[in-house]
């Protein structure tokens, strides 16, 4: 793990320098070769699609379809390991409820004081595509945590798009996660090519209209690219974690979790901050030194920040906007009601971020690259839209429509005026 050590000179600049310092790929490069990606796509639909993740994912046994049968689905659930299974389960229950206890659909009508009303109503998207992660690791976890809300709020169909491996197979624990969601269209597809056939569709693939999941940046560049073809969650890139720590801190338990998130991949930044050095020490002596074995993040970047006060750990989070911030200290609830810009917040020495990863009820799909200062976690809210519907009687006719008339002629359209007041005048 490569670690750099960052002086404090405002929250601002810090997080600028320690953001700058963590990005590992060049956007500008991905979002080239993404261009030619979605064109590829939009141009041959399946034949694109097939060609691009045998030549990524499947590199052994090239696959002849993108959808995976169901039946394959049902036999990856019924062949699950029975305490996964269990686990399984548990973490969909936790993450239904907090979805559920999210959705307020009664928002009702307004009167107002003209005698028009305005009713405000929330209506469903009629399709989303869920980006299951795949490659280095399978991730039954975002199937649940993209799934779950779409159901949740309503969603009437939903696909999950996942990379096959070498041997052209979805993993099928992700294919167990999708039946035990119940979900029927499953894709063997991934990268950027999967996000692109979502949200254009194909010969096989339907449209959705919205594309949600974490991802590497091949993924959330191109959720960027459709963005206007399809709703999408957030940028939800690489794992990021900011851990804040102070003489309470276990520094084995900060290793594992630094470690933790780095099992993702390399492509994330991790940053500790305290206000004493030989915390910060104790936890990167124990960050470099542990044992346990990384499928990668070996190479990860680890920031170090040495604060002047503990106070100035909300101002140094509320600037970076992490994906992930633990304040893993003693008494940490008086820091955590000021932070307003990361994805999710993890509270006390036992609220290890791994929690949220998978089963506390919190979804894991969560902004990064500073985009905590304008999005949030992954919800039903997502997969909503909101609708108003107004009735204008008459009476509410004629009074309104003098004022529409005045401010439709000081903008020059007066034809706008006219059609207000041609029902002022003429209520037959």
């Amino acid at each position: 793990m490569r670690v750099e050590w960052f002086e404090w000179d405002g929250a601002e600049k810090t997080a600028t320098r320690a953001r700058r310092w963590a990005e590992a790929e060049a956007l500008e490069e991905i979002t080239a070769t993404i261009n030619k990606i979605e064109t590829d796509v939009r141009m041959r639909g399946d034949e694109a699609v097939l060609e691009l993740t045998n030549r990524f994912d499947a590199t052994e046994r090239p696959i002849s379809a993108l959808r995976v049968d169901r039946g394959e689905l049902a036999a990856a659930l019924t062949s699950l390991d029975p305490q996964l299974r269990r686990s399984l389960e548990l973490a969909a229950a936790n993450i239904r409820q907090v979805a559920e206890a999210q959705v307020d659909s009664r928002l009702g009508a307004i009167q107002l004081p003209q005698g028009q009303t305005v009713t405000l109503r929330e209506v469903p998207f009629a399709s989303a595509g869920v980006y299951g992660p795949g490659g280095r690791a399978a991730y039954p976890s975002s199937v649940l945590m993209c799934a779950i809300p779409a159901q949740v709020a309503g969603v009437g169909q939903l696909a999950v798009a996942s990379p096959p491996d070498r041997s052209g197979r979805v993993h099928p624990v992700v294919l167990a996660a999708a039946a035990l969601c119940e979900i029927d269209d499953v894709y063997a597809m991934g990268g950027a090519q999967a996000i692109f056939a979502l949200a254009h569709g194909t010969q096989t693939v339907k449209r959705c209209a919205a594309v949600v999941g974490p991802g590497n940046n091949w993924v959330q560049e191109a959720k960027k690219k459709v963005f206007g073809f399809a709703g999408i969650d957030s940028y939800a890139g690489p794992s990021e974690l900011m851990l804040v720590a102070d003489g309470s801190t276990n520094p084995r338990w900060a290793a594992l979790d630094l470690r933790a998130q780095a099992e993702h991949g390399s492509g994330g930044p991790l940053l500790i901050a305290a206000v004493e050095k030989d915390v910060l020490d104790a936890i990167v002596e124990a960050t470099e030194s542990a044992s346990e074995p990384m499928i990668d993040g070996e190479d990860s970047l680890l920031a170090v920040v040495q604060l002047p006060q503990l106070e100035h750990a909300v101002e140094l989070a509320n600037a970076y906007s992490p994906e992930h911030l633990e304040l893993s200290f003693d008494e940490a609830a008086g820091l955590a009601k000021h932070i307003t810009t990361a994805g999710c917040v993890f509270v006390g020495r036992h609220s290890a971020t791994a929690f949220g990863d998978y089963a506390a009820g919190s979804n894991h799909v969560l902004p990064t690259l500073g985009a905590g200062r304008f999005s949030g976690p992954l919800g039903p809210d997502v997969f909503r839209r909101k609708i108003a519907t107004v009735e204008v009687p008459p009476e509410a006719a004629a009074k309104l429509a003098p004022h529409v008339d005045t401010i439709a002629r000081a903008e020059g359209f007066p034809v706008h005026g006219e059609s207000a007041m041609i029902r002022a005048r003429d209520s037959k």
